[in-house]
């Protein structure tokens, strides 16, 4: 038996390629944790909990398919405990997630030039924008993406320092800069350019074009390309009681650009790729915003985006 390029498959180096697996709420909260609460609800046939099983036991299925196919292929695999949990992707040649977005985003932040196939294990159940494949495809996906046969996008990330300290350089979906209570105005100085501006918000959304279809959009801002190289800012809910405008409300970053920050805040927040990631920010300290020196390849994703009836159309950048 032999590949396309005529080496038998048994004398083939193995593949190494990192495995991730999203642990479900029914794992976590009713076979790990046992939750009483969470327990009677079930029993009770709640409608809070009615898909829990049902997504577990379509997610699990999933991650049979896919280990099975990673024995068929013979590969070297690097099992990660959870989708959170960071690992070496240094001399991997694929890194594999089943899940949905988020576990993708989480596993996101330990690969540098690895590529990275998605596989959505519950489509039922979970957004899968940036999952390549899904539960019965699982197999031709990943000897595809071996081959370098699956369709690829280069997907540009962000990075933000506090105080000259680089607390993340991959970002790809948005940050989220707040005060720490969701009740509490944020207070800060934005710079752009030439424009300084100071404003009072519910906080700023900031991030590439991948996440401009999520938070991004619901708050008010452009849907990029997918293959945009320009950063978007978009302010939640800005305070002006007096009716002035604010010139940073919504602003594109292109690249060689930078956002500067100033907190005004005693306890701030800076969130990125949702809400597991953050770091404490203060008053006085300065975050800045720029490009990331490494984009992200996604296996098997289109870079064309797809609306269903009655969403809005596609931006042109300006």
């Amino acid at each position: 038996m032999s590949d396309p390029v005529g080496m038998p498959l048994l004398l083939r180096p193995k593949s190494r390629i990192a495995l991730v697996v999203k642990r479900s709420a029914w794992r976590i909260y009713l076979e790990e944790q046992q939750d009483p609460r969470l327990s009677r609800l079930v029993e009770a046939g709640d409608p809070t909990v009615a898909r829990l099983r049902a997504s577990h036991d379509a997610h699990e299925q999933t991650v049979r398919e896919v280990r099975a196919a990673l024995d068929r292929i013979g590969a070297e695999v690097l099992q990660v405990r959870g989708s959170s949990q960071p690992f070496d992707a240094e001399g991997l040649d694929l890194v594999v997630t089943v899940g949905g977005d988020g576990t993708l985003l989480s596993a996101s932040h330990s690969v540098e030039k690895v590529p990275i196939l998605g596989i959505n294990s519950a489509p039922n159940h979970s957004v899968g924008f940036f999952c390549g494949a899904r539960s019965g495809e699982v197999a031709s996906a990943i000897e595809k993406a071996l081959k370098g046969a699956l369709r690829r996008a280069v997907l540009t990330r962000m990075q933000v320092t506090v105080n000259g300290r680089v607390v993340t350089s991959r970002v790809l979906n948005e940050a989220l800069f707040c005060h720490a209570s969701p009740a509490a105005t944020s207070r800060y100085l934005l710079q752009l350019g030439k424009v300084d501006e100071e404003q009072k918000s519910s906080g700023f959304w900031i991030g590439p074009a991948a996440g401009s279809t999520a938070a991004q959009r619901s708050a008010g801002g452009r849907v990029l390309p997918l293959t945009s190289n320009k950063l978007q800012l978009v302010v939640r809910e800005p305070y002006t009681p007096h009716g002035e405008a604010y010139r940073l409300r919504n602003a594109l970053l292109s690249p060689g650009t930078k956002l500067v920050v100033r907190s005004k805040m005693h306890e701030a927040k800076l969130f990125f790729d949702g809400a597991v990631n953050s770091v404490d920010v203060g008053f006085g300290d300065i975050l800045e915003v720029t490009h990331a020196p490494q984009p992200l390849t996604v296996l098997g994703i289109s870079t064309k985006r797809k609306w269903g009836s009655g969403s809005p159309a596609l931006f042109r950048e300006p």
